[in-house]
């Protein structure tokens, strides 16, 4: 999306006065901030330059880790009764962990420099066809959509109106919905199970066809909304959406995984026993299940809740704004070790990860007790929770109990802004 240099909107607003401001956010008005932009600039240069052989061994024990609850799911997927638990849980695991550990850091860049392999690179993981989708990422979402949505919309409007990621934005119909209560938490656990298939898949397409039919005149109507988000059964209901862009979405996005991941991966069961092949189908499908709610609880949560801040006009990249709002956007969870870590998909470092995008996992286990000292030099809130808190921090948004906090506009720093055109 086109931007342009935002002009006097914070001069606008009134003078930067300490008054004006809550009790506790009285850090506002004494960050220096080109001096916090230096040090958070400085820390991430020094945690670039220490990644190496320690950094890929690392990856691969994460790898390894991923690749064996694979193997629990593929030697169990035929069992019944309570036992199937062991294949839900193996495929749930394998598919979260290759999401937001594998793909996610290798998609950022993390390990460009230093996989001599070349296979952990950003520029050819997972991209170039179903087979290579197959081979490096294989989910409901296509890696080239979510490296579009996520790596560079998501984080370079992180909390902005621009965010495809803003609960409370993309929200807004069940907030403002007078339904009883009851019926919002209903949509909310149908969400949890259901979101990568349901929202995240269409959505991502969205923003790929957006960048696709950039500069071009007859864009479709679904797609004249940028911050509109998309959801699966919206594409079959409202007329915007024109038959010939379902189909595409089903042909490119979702049929291949459905018809590979569901049926076809289980289909040498059939050699043996017909039903074995259906307990598989059904485990398959209870795997998926566990995996959209595992992620949605790590995911979802990590930037919404009444104390973390939304923003009303967007800012420069790696600006001192940026590495700000990396931090009073974004929620840490417990952290620390690889095991921790593991089953948080390493999305319990999302302060860190938003300040300094392209680093490897292991380097945000060093990253995090550094940039927390910098956060108290300052003042600036650091959160770090509990993931199920954050969860209920994040229903609470989704369902419109709270709102996020609102940054004083009059206190952005000038020079780091920019706007929408």
């Amino acid at each position: 999306m086109a931007v342009t240099q935002r002009k006097g909107a914070a001069a606008a607003a009134g003078k930067r006065n300490k008054e004006e401001l809550a009790s506790d956010e009285q850090w506002i008005h004494d960050l220096d901030m080109d001096k916090f932009k230096a040090e958070v600039k400085s820390l991430g240069e020094e945690l670039e330059k220490g990644q190496g052989e320690d950094d890929m061994n690392h990856l691969g024990r994460m790898v390894m880790w991923s690749n064996s609850f694979l193997l629990l799911g593929m030697c169990t997927m035929w069992m019944t009764g309570w036992a199937r638990i062991l294949p839900a849980v193996g495929f749930s695991t394998y598919a979260f962990s290759r999401w937001t550990m594998i793909a996610h850091h290798t998609c950022h860049g993390g390990y460009d420099k230093n996989d001599k392999s070349g296979y952990h690179n950003r520029f050819t993981f997972a991209i170039g066809g179903v087979v290579k989708r197959w081979a490096d990422w294989f989910d409901w979402m296509l890696p080239e959509a979510w490296n579009v949505e996520h790596n560079n919309l998501h984080h370079y409007q992180l909390g902005e109106i621009g965010d495809p990621d803003l609960v409370e934005n993309n929200l807004g119909g069940m907030r403002d919905s007078t339904a009883p209560m009851a019926v919002k938490y209903f949509q909310v656990a149908f969400v949890m199970f259901t979101w990568k298939w349901y929202y995240y898949a269409p959505n991502t397409f969205k923003q790929l066809k957006l960048q696709e039919l950039r500069g071009e005149k007859n864009v479709p109507d679904w797609l004249k909304n940028p911050h509109q988000s998309v959801t699966l059964d919206q594409m079959f209901i409202d007329p915007m959406y024109r038959w010939a862009d379902v189909a595409e979405y089903f042909t490119r996005v979702a049929a291949p995984y459905l018809l590979f991941h569901f049926f076809v991966l289980p289909s040498p069961l059939l050699l043996l026993n017909e039903s074995y092949y259906w307990a598989a189908v059904g485990n398959l499908f209870l795997g998926d299940m566990l995996s959209n709610m595992h992620s949605f609880v790590v995911i979802v949560t990590n930037h919404a809740g009444d104390n973390m801040y939304r923003f009303e006009q967007g800012c420069k990249p790696l600006t001192g704004t940026f590495f700000l709002r990396a931090i009073i956007s974004s929620a840490n969870f417990s952290c620390g070790d690889d095991a921790t870590d593991f089953m948080h998909g390493w999305l319990n470092y999302q302060v860190e990860h938003h300040a300094w995008p392209k680093l490897s996992m292991l380097s945000y286990q060093r990253a995090q007790p550094k940039m927390k000292a910098i956060c108290d030099k300052w003042s600036i809130p650091y959160v770090k929770h509990n993931v199920f808190w954050r969860l209920k921090k994040t229903v609470d948004i989704m369902v419109g109990n709270t709102c996020m906090r609102r940054y004083p506009e009059s206190f952005e720093h000038e020079p780091d802004m920019r706007s929408y055109e």
